[in-house]
C-alpha cells in the first residue's frame, strides 16, 4: 500500500492569492527613466507597468506574506522549494523542517526576490495534486 504524502500546512486559497498577485508584479518592467520629462498627464500610466520602489503591488505582496503566521511562511517557502525542484513532494517534511530552521523576519523579501516565484508555487501545489484553477475562476 502506497504511503500518503504529507500536504502543505497552508490554505491553498492563500497560496493562490499570492500566485495571482505575484504574476501581476512579475509582468512589470524595470524602470528605464526615473525622472521622465514627458507630458505630466501621461506620467501616472508609466507606473502601472514599471517597478518603482513604492510599487503598490509589491507592498501588497509583502504585507500579505508578513501577515502570515510563522508556520504558514515556512510552508510557503517549503512549497516554493518543492515547485523549484529542490525537494520532491515525498520530501515535504525535510523541506518544511529546513524552512523552519532557516526562518527569519525577512521571508517576504526572500520570496519576492525569487525569479519565477508564482510558477514555482503553482508547480509546488501541482506536486501535491492541488491547483488554483477554481480560485482563479472565482476570484478573477
Amino acid at each position: 500500500m502506497a504511503k500518503e504524502l504529507a500536504r502543505p500546512e497552508i490554505d491553498t486559497d492563500k497560496v493562490c492569492r499570492l500566485i495571482v498577485k505575484a504574476r501581476q508584479f512579475d509582468v512589470k518592467e524595470d524602470v528605464v527613466e526615473e525622472d521622465y520629462g514627458a507630458n505630466p498627464s501621461d506620467e501616472g500610466f508609466r507606473e502601472v507597468l514599471a517597478n518603482y520602489a513604492d510599487d503598490p503591488v509589491f507592498e501588497e505582496l509583502k504585507t500579505f506574506i508578513d501577515d502570515l503566521d510563522v508556520d504558514e511562511q515556512c510552508a510557503l517557502v517549503a512549497l516554493m522549494w518543492v515547485g523549484r525542484g529542490d525537494f520532491g513532494p515525498e520530501e515535504w517534511s525535510a523541506a518544511l523542517q529546513l524552512a523552519r530552521q532557516e526562518h527569519t523576519d525577512h521571508t517576504a523579501a526572500y520570496l519576492l526576490g525569487r525569479p519565477l516565484l508564482p510558477d514555482h508555487l503553482a508547480e509546488g501545489l501541482a506536486q501535491f495534486g492541488l491547483s488554483c484553477e477554481g480560485f482563479e475562476k472565482d476570484h478573477l
